[in-house]
């Protein structure tokens, strides 16, 4: 795929952008090449290509990142943190009603 000039000045417009004529030029040869790289990994072939949770541990499979075990490392303080509210029911705040 490959833009042409007006295709740059439509962009701009579509995203509301002002580029002079200068800039749209000068912005072509960056957009073309963004879309080479694209279609280049498009060709590549990926099939049986096990996906990566993070890309270094196609480096070092040690390095992988492992999630940490889901345990309470802080005690309940909400009692604690509610005495110093207005008004509090059954562990929530009650406050003022703003809309009628």
């Amino acid at each position: 795929m490959s833009l042409v000039l007006s295709d740059v000045k439509r962009l701009a417009i579509l995203a509301r952008l002002e580029l002079t004529d200068d800039q749209a030029a000068a912005t072509l040869p960056k957009l073309n090449g963004i879309f080479g790289l694209v279609e280049q990994m498009k060709a590549v072939d990926t099939r049986g290509i096990e996906p990566l949770n993070h890309p270094i541990a196609a480096f070092q499979p040690d390095l992988a990142l492992r999630l940490r075990d889901d345990a309470v490392t802080e005690p309940d303080r909400r009692d604690d943190y509610q005495q110093a509210a207005p008004a509090t029911q059954d562990g929530l705040y009650l406050v003022p009603k703003v809309i009628e």
